[in-house]
């Protein structure tokens, strides 16, 4: 069950990506965006991932992507929407199912990548998301993602509950919106900058949930800050 967002901003942090994570992140995450199989991830790794989450009393999640692995899910695919969506259905549905054999309900969706910004323009790739995982998952669970877009506009008209994310070690523009990847100050790779933009982010109060990804150079170093600094406001 998600902790209530209304007195608590969780950290959530993508995994489930490679072999050689450091298993501390599962402790520190509040929510693990676990990979299923689009950008990153097999059912080992799943199984893996779902077995430290149960371990450490971590929510997990499904983190669908575009089928782009040579690509880690970072550029943008031509493909229907009705294609999409078969694709995302197949890789909730696979962790659902390693849930199942675990007892570890997945219990909330975030789109990866590419992905998740074109689906947070795109009010049919946003259907596509949200088609897919109710058609996988049922109902109960939970979407994350920009706040104000298509697809918390999607989650909201399928009746789902949707989290506003936020990035803790992402670089930031003047407008709100993330340096792209591959150009100076993407990253926030320093723990101490990374706790203080988290907690300027959950002072404007328009997030639910704040980003930390897995894969980064200091990862556990950043993740501990920014958890610190989300206990340090309960």
């Amino acid at each position: 069950m998600i902790p209530s967002v209304t007195t608590r901003c969780l950290l959530n942090i993508d995994l489930g990506e490679s072999s050689d994570e450091p298993v501390e992140l599962y402790r520190l995450a509040h929510l693990a965006n676990i990979a299923c199989g689009g950008h990153a991830g097999d059912v080992d790794s799943m199984r893996r991932a779902l077995a430290h989450c149960a371990a450490h009393g971590t929510q997990a999640g499904a983190h669908p992507s575009y089928p782009d692995r040579a690509g880690f899910g970072r550029s943008e695919m031509e493909l229907s929407p009705a294609d999409l969506e078969w694709h995302l259905r197949a890789q909730c549905a696979t962790l659902a199912a390693v849930g199942r054999e675990l007892g570890v309900p997945v219990a909330h969706v975030k789109p990866h990548g590419a992905l998740y910004h074109a689906a947070d323009r795109d009010p049919a790739l946003a259907a596509a998301v949200i088609h897919s995982a109710v058609a996988a998952l049922g109902h109960g669970f939970a979407i994350v993602g920009p706040p104000g877009g298509q697809l918390a506009a999607a989650a909201q008209a399928a009746g789902l509950r949707f989290l506003r994310e936020g990035f803790a070690d992402r670089g930031l523009l003047p407008d709100g919106s993330l340096v792209p990847r591959g150009r100076p100050g993407a990253l926030v790779t320093e723990p101490a900058r990374a706790a203080e933009q988290a907690l300027r982010l959950v002072a404007t109060g328009r997030f639910d949930t704040l980003c930390v990804h897995g894969d980064g150079p200091t990862a556990v170093q950043v993740a501990t800050a920014v958890r610190t600094a989300l206990d340090s406001l309960r």
